[in-house]
């Protein structure tokens, strides 16, 4: 059975080492390997059941276990699933946190091109943590801070107890421009709820995935921020055929632009949802559930990205419609 992972990333001082240490900590009741690039200032040394300078995996009095990654992730991860299969180490799910200054894909990625990790571990979303009273300059000036919260699944804004309620509102809004499709929380002094981070299936291609009753909504902005999103909307069935390879040339060409994207769409024959979605050049597709006897059956995508084909998406979608003519040798 794959162990599900959660990834915490947000930018310098949003509050994760706060909310890590409080997870080691606390009598929650989840058994969690949660992997820190280094220890938290505030210090865990009391908590271990084991202590050694050369050991970069222990266990915490709650059942919790802390690494650190002083190298590769895939090794660690390895270390981890070893331990766990000797019955050596416990637990169900794992947490990694990103340094601050980090763009969270090539983790996700890992989840994808290691065959080993793939075949232990499940990528169940990527949560962000927002400062609310740094944030709105740390947007303004670094690409990292933009694309933690373009990759987020989940997001979660801290110290909000430091900051006027209108410049929270600000910055929920700000945050919905770019990321349309990522439920917003708040996160006060690491007290997040544990439900916010753990089984979201954001990032599952094998949960039934589904678009939330907001998502609809006004989601295409003009901002001043480089990361932008737009969505594509068909009342028509598809081609599966024809949206697969659309898909897969446009990944080619402009997969370094495309930061997420993600949809569930009518395919024409098929009785289920069809699930996409991918990060920049990594693709996949799944079924989702099924549609109920009346439902309206609707194509959306959202595209998350910087400087995106905008135009060559949308219409090269549009030709994907199973009634439409196929383009005859067009390319994006």
């Amino acid at each position: 059975m794959q162990t599900p992972v959660t990834i915490l990333t947000g930018f310098l001082g949003s509050g994760k080492t706060t909310l890590l240490n409080r997870i080691l900590k606390e009598n929650h009741g989840h058994r969690i390997a949660v992997i820190e690039n280094e220890f938290g200032e505030a210090g865990i040394d009391n908590e271990l059941l084991v202590q050694d300078s050369d050991e970069q995996i222990v266990e915490m009095n709650n059942g919790c276990i802390c690494c650190t990654v002083r190298g590769d992730l895939v090794r660690i991860l390895g270390e981890l699933q070893a331990k766990k299969a000797a019955g050596t180490l416990h637990f169900d799910r794992v947490i990694i946190e990103t340094t601050g200054l980090a763009d969270p894909a090539p983790v996700a990625q890992t989840f994808f091109v290691d065959d080993e990790i793939s075949q232990q571990y499940l990528l169940d979303a990527i949560v962000t943590m927002v400062d609310a009273k740094h944030a709105p300059a740390q947007l303004d000036e670094h690409h990292e801070a933009q694309e933690q919260v373009a990759f987020a699944d989940r997001i979660l804004i801290t110290k909000t107890d430091v900051v006027q309620p209108y410049d929270v509102a600000q910055l929920r809004q700000r945050l919905v421009q770019m990321n349309p499709r990522a439920k917003i929380g708040e996160a006060s002094h690491g007290q997040a709820s544990i439900d916010d981070l753990l089984d979201i299936r954001g990032f599952n291609l094998n949960a039934i995935l589904e678009i939330e009753p907001d998502f609809l909504t006004d989601v295409e902005h003009k901002h001043d921020d480089d990361v932008t999103s737009f969505v594509f909307r068909e009342s028509k069935p598809l081609d599966l055929e024809r949206v697969e390879d659309f898909l897969s040339a446009i990944v080619q060409v402009y997969g370094t632009k495309l930061m997420r994207y993600k949809g569930v769409l009518n395919i024409k024959g098929i009785d289920k949802r069809v699930v996409f979605q991918g990060v920049h050049m990594l693709m996949g597709s799944d079924a989702g559930a099924a549609w109920k006897p009346g439902e309206k059956r609707d194509s959306k995508m959202v595209f998350i990205g910087r400087d995106m084909p905008k135009d060559v998406l949308l219409d090269g979608l549009a030709q994907c419609v199973a009634s439409a003519k196929a383009p005859s040798g067009q390319r994006p």
